[in-house]
């Protein structure tokens, strides 16, 4: 932890490196995955669910760093909790996509196997 200690208000800032956090790490890797997976999602979703994707992904490590910069454990905490939020809204929607592609690949089945 770096301290920086302000001679005029005569408090003590605890700075937190997110890089050292495994929680950043992982929310990290997850941000990218998401770009890369969103990447094959269709073209008229680009706006839709993959922007809604992207930007919770991006939200989870982004809110981590954030917190980890704020100079209270309550502020760092709030952050904290904004990044887990995140996470779950992330969550539902990686659900809604995986589901999404589930459905077209059974129309997809259903549609070839009207063709035989």
């Amino acid at each position: 932890m770096n301290r920086i200690f302000s001679i005029n208000t005569l408090k003590v800032i605890v700075m937190r490196n997110h890089t050292k956090l495994r929680a950043f790490e992982l929310a990290d890797d997850l941000a990218v995955m998401i770009y890369k997976m969103t990447r094959r999602f269709p073209k008229e979703e680009i706006y839709g669910l993959t922007s809604q994707m992207r930007r919770a992904a991006i939200s989870v490590p982004s809110n981590i760093v954030e917190g980890c910069a704020r100079g209270s454990q309550v502020e760092y905490h709030r952050f904290l909790e904004m990044a887990f939020g995140s996470l779950r809204e992330l969550s539902y929607q990686f659900s809604l996509a995986f589901g999404w592609i589930i459905l077209q690949n059974k129309m997809l089945l259903r549609i070839r196997a009207n063709r035989s």
